[in-house]
C-alpha cells in the first residue's frame, strides 16, 4: 500500500458520503451523478486496499477503516476551506465584517457608524451582533470586539480603556434618591450579563465602595446590558451602568450619574483580528476610527472616583 495521498476528488467524495451516509445525497451535494461518486469512492478503496463502506440494500455504513478516515477527512476539508476563505479575504480591500456583542452594537457602535461610513464610502461594512465565540480563521469575520479577561493567543489584540460602572437613573429618579444611602429604598435594575466578572461588579460591591453594607434582595433582572440601560431610561429604576453603554444617554441627558464613585474591573473590551490582518486598509481604518471614538469621551471618566473592585474591602 502506497503512502502517497489519493486524489483530492476521491477524498472529497468519501467525505460527503460519510457525512450523509448516502451516496445519492453526497452526489447531489457535489453535483455529480451517483455513478461518478461511486467510482471515486471505489478508486479510493483500491488506493487504500480495503473497503471504506459496507453497501447494504438501501443504505451504506462505514467500515472500521471508514470510521478511522472520516474525522480526519472532514477536519482536513474544513481547514482547507477556512484557509481558502482567509486567502480570498486578503485580496479584498473593500469589505469589512465586524462582530460585536448586541449591547455594545446597540448602545455604542450603531449610533456612531454613520460617521465611519461617511468617512470611508469605499468600505462595504457588515456587522454581526452576537456573543458567540468566533474563529477568525474559519468564520467569515475580519474583526471581533469582545469583552472579558481574554487570553488572546495567536491574535492581534488591542485592549480598550478599562471598564467602570456607576449608578445611573433618570433626572426625575435622581431627585427622589439623592444620596447613596437612599438607593437602599430605590427600585434597582440588575444587568446579569456581567455576572461572570470576578471579583463581582454588582450592587453589593458598589454599596461597599461607598461604605454601605447592603445586599439587595429584589429588583428587575435583564440578561442584556442594553435592555437594562433602556429600562433605566424608561424610568423603571436605577441600574449599575457600564461605561460604554451609558455614555450617550449621559451626554444627551436621558440619564444622570449623581454619585461620583465608580467601580472598575480588570475585564475590558479588546479589538481582535488575525495577526498581520491589522495592516489591511479597511481593518486599519476601522481600528483607528474605533480607538479615536473612544478617546472622544475619555474625559467623562475624570468626573468619577474610580475604585478597582480588588481594593474594595468586605464589610
Amino acid at each position: 500500500m502506497s503512502d502517497r495521498l489519493p486524489p483530492l476528488t476521491a477524498l472529497r467524495a468519501f467525505d460527503a458520503a460519510a457525512r450523509h451516509m448516502s451516496f445519492a445525497q453526497a452526489a447531489a451535494e457535489l453535483n455529480v451523478t451517483p455513478a461518478a461518486l461511486s467510482f471515486q469512492i471505489k478508486s479510493l478503496e483500491e488506493h487504500l486496499g480495503a473497503p471504506l463502506f459496507r453497501r447494504l440494500n438501501r443504505a451504506v455504513e462505514l467500515t472500521e477503516a471508514g470510521r478511522t478516515l472520516a474525522p480526519g477527512a472532514a477536519e482536513g476539508f474544513q481547514a482547507l476551506s477556512a484557509a481558502w476563505m482567509a486567502t480570498k479575504r486578503l485580496q479584498d480591500n473593500s469589505s469589512l465584517t465586524v462582530t460585536a456583542g448586541p449591547a455594545l452594537t446597540a448602545k455604542w457602535l450603531a449610533p456612531r457608524l454613520y460617521d465611519f461610513a461617511r468617512a470611508h464610502p469605499e468600505i462595504d461594512l457588515r456587522f454581526s451582533a452576537t456573543l458567540r465565540n468566533m474563529d477568525l480563521t474559519r468564520d467569515d469575520v475580519d474583526v471581533a470586539i469582545r469583552f472579558g479577561y481574554g487570553l488572546d493567543e495567536d491574535l492581534y489584540s488591542v485592549p480598550i480603556r478599562k471598564e467602570w460602572l456607576t449608578p445611573v437613573m433618570t433626572p426625575e429618579l435622581a431627585e427622589q434618591f439623592p444620596t447613596p444611602q437612599s438607593l437602599v429604598d430605590a427600585p434597582l435594575i440588575f444587568d446579569d450579563s456581567i455576572g461572570f466578572l470576578q471579583p463581582p461588579c454588582d450592587w453589593p460591591t458598589w454599596f461597599r465602595a461607598v461604605g454601605i453594607k447592603f445586599t439587595p434582595q429584589h429588583g428587575t433582572h435583564f440578561s442584556n446590558a442594553d435592555h437594562a440601560i433602556n429600562a433605566a431610561v424608561a424610568g423603571m429604576g436605577v441600574v449599575l451602568g457600564r461605561r460604554p453603554m451609558i455614555i450617550a444617554d449621559l451626554q444627551e441627558g436621558r440619564l444622570v450619574a449623581p454619585f461620583k464613585i465608580a467601580i472598575e474591573t480588570k475585564a475590558r473590551f479588546r479589538f481582535l483580528c488575525l495577526p498581520s490582518a491589522e495592516k489591511r486598509p479597511q481593518i486599519e481604518a476601522f481600528r483607528d476610527w474605533f480607538l479615536a471614538e473612544i478617546e472622544k469621551t475619555a474625559h467623562i471618566s475624570e468626573q468619577f472616583i474610580i475604585v478597582p473592585v480588588e481594593e474594595i474591602p468586605a464589610l
